[in-house]
C-alpha cells in the first residue's frame, strides 16, 4: 500500500469536505424547493362569519336531535342580495376532505 504524505492527506481531506458541504446545500436546497407554500388565511366577511356560525348552530342542533344520519343537510338563504359565501363555506367545512 502506498504511504499518503502530508499534502496528499490534506487534499483528500480537502476533497471530503467539500463534498459534504456540497451535500448539505443540496439537501437544504430540495428541502426547502420541496416545502409547500403557506397560504395566508383572507379575511372573511362579517356577513359570511354571521352564516358560518348560523350553519355550525344548525349543524350541532341537528347532531342533538339525531337527525343527522345521512351526513346530509340542506341550507337556504332567503335574503335577496345576499352575499356569496360559497368559497368561505367550502374552505371552512371542506378543509377535512
Amino acid at each position: 500500500m502506498r504511504n499518503l504524505t502530508g499534502t496528499s492527506r490534506r487534499a483528500w481531506v480537502g476533497v471530503w469536505i467539500v463534498l459534504c458541504a456540497v451535500g448539505i446545500a443540496a439537501t437544504a436546497g430540495l428541502n426547502a424547493a420541496s416545502a409547500p407554500d403557506p397560504h395566508p388565511e383572507e379575511p372573511v366577511s362579517a356577513e359570511c362569519a354571521e352564516y358560518i356560525a348560523d350553519v355550525e348552530t344548525q349543524l350541532a342542533k341537528a347532531r342533538r336531535e339525531g337527525t343527522d344520519d345521512d351526513g346530509v343537510l340542506a341550507f337556504s338563504r332567503s335574503k335577496a342580495g345576499a352575499e356569496d359565501c360559497s368559497d368561505e363555506l367550502l374552505e371552512h367545512f371542506g378543509a377535512d376532505r
